[in-house]
């Protein structure tokens, strides 16, 4: 049956594994960034345009490196969910 707890632990569980799947991604970016920030600092290259394509490859390759991962875990948790809705509904 659904109870408030239940809906709880399922929406508690989609934010983690939402947080899985955008971490490798947003720290990549986060570290990529951090590096072209402290080099710009230190050239006094102020160009916008020289953080975007360096950031854009860094997310490409994690996207190549962690995407089966990735989808591993989507693909696990969207199972558990299908597999829980008799025990949710009944």
């Amino acid at each position: 049956m659904m109870t408030p707890d239940t809906v709880n632990a399922i929406g508690q569980q989609a934010l983690l594994v939402a947080t899985q799947l955008a971490a490798p991604i947003l720290l990549s970016s986060l570290a990529i960034g951090l590096v072209i920030a402290v080099f710009q600092a230190a050239t006094q290259i102020n160009e916008m345009t020289l953080t975007f394509v360096p950031k854009l490859i860094i997310i490409g390759v994690v996207l190549v490196v962690a995407g089966p991962w990735m989808l591993g875990v989507l693909v696990d948790y969207t199972r558990e969910l299908i597999r829980s809705i008799p025990a949710l509904i009944g």
